[in-house]
């Protein structure tokens, strides 16, 4: 039995299908089919029952996720450690953020560590998963939610000012009305978002045109005159074809936190990098 076989377990385990563990261990579909089967072999044990919505662990699948999630624990504390005592101004650095955060903001920032530390090879998720810093899917993540984990290390970076926008020279809605007046906001999955309520309280009568979780998205709609739309003002204030609406009160702001593992708190190059970004962006 090999570990990076217990990797592939997991990853199922935890997606639920060949397909998504596959993309996550960036294997193909085909190969996880065939090492999960040796694995199984090897055991003398079925740890999956496929069904048509994906794979369900039996019970014996249950038993050794327990033991396997142990293992990848030890395994990572042990990478997560050995990293942290690097000193060398090089290697490797996985960052997370949203779309537009890691494009208006980070980009810039990102862009100008490069230039003084070309040894470190950065890699920027703009995801909206919320991914695991104890399982170093990222080493250093960007969210508008705090960090609760006892493992993390983390501080508020800045606060972010939202508005309501439209595109340049177009009618402007009145405050609490809105007929006639198209919006667009995010998707379903993020409806519970503050600026989707005050969208709803402020404009009752306006109609949804369109909805996307990609604020990016949602300023390019809104500069090609497809409705409103509430975005950060980093963004906003940055396109020419657009401006801001004033209906008396401003959209809630956001406050975006980062956050690192504690094991990573000496490795030199994450220092570096988090110094700059905090010199360049916290407010």
């Amino acid at each position: 039995m090999e570990w990076s076989d217990l990797k592939l377990f997991l990853a199922i385990a935890r997606s639920g299908t060949l397909g998504a563990a596959a993309r996550y261990l960036g294997l193909t579909q085909p190969t996880m089919g065939r090492r999960l089967r040796a694995l199984e072999q090897a055991l003398g044990q079925t740890l999956f029952q496929r069904t048509p919505d994906g794979f369900v662990l039996t019970d014996e699948g249950h038993a050794a996720l327990a033991r396997a999630e142990r293992m990848e624990e030890e395994a990572l504390g042990l990478e997560r450690e050995l990293a942290g005592t690097g000193r060398g101004v090089s290697g490797f650095l996985r960052l997370s953020s949203s779309d537009w955060f890691g494009i208006h903001l980070l980009s810039p920032v990102l862009a100008e560590f490069s230039a003084a530390h070309p040894g470190v090879v950065i890699e920027l998720l703009t995801d909206s998963r919320l991914l695991s810093l104890s399982r170093r899917e990222a080493d250093l993540v960007f969210r508008i939610a705090p960090f609760t984990e006892p493992d993390v290390i983390s501080r508020k970076l800045l606060h972010i000012d939202y508005g309501l926008y439209i595109r340049k020279g177009a009618e402007h809605p009145e405050a609490s009305k809105g007929r006639g007046a198209r919006l667009l906001t995010m998707d379903e999955a993020f409806g519970g978002m503050a600026d989707v309520a005050w969208l709803k309280r402020m404009l009752p009568q306006a109609d949804i045109a369109m909805r996307s979780n990609n604020r990016d998205v949602q300023a390019a709609l809104c500069a090609g005159g497809a409705g409103l739309a509430v975005l950060p003002r980093p963004l906003g204030d940055s396109i020419s074809a657009i401006e801001r609406v004033d209906l008396g009160e401003p959209p809630p702001g956001r406050d975006t936190w980062v956050g690192y593992h504690h094991d990573l708190k000496r490795l030199q190059r994450l220092r570096l990098l988090l110094d700059l970004v905090i010199d360049r962006l916290a407010r």
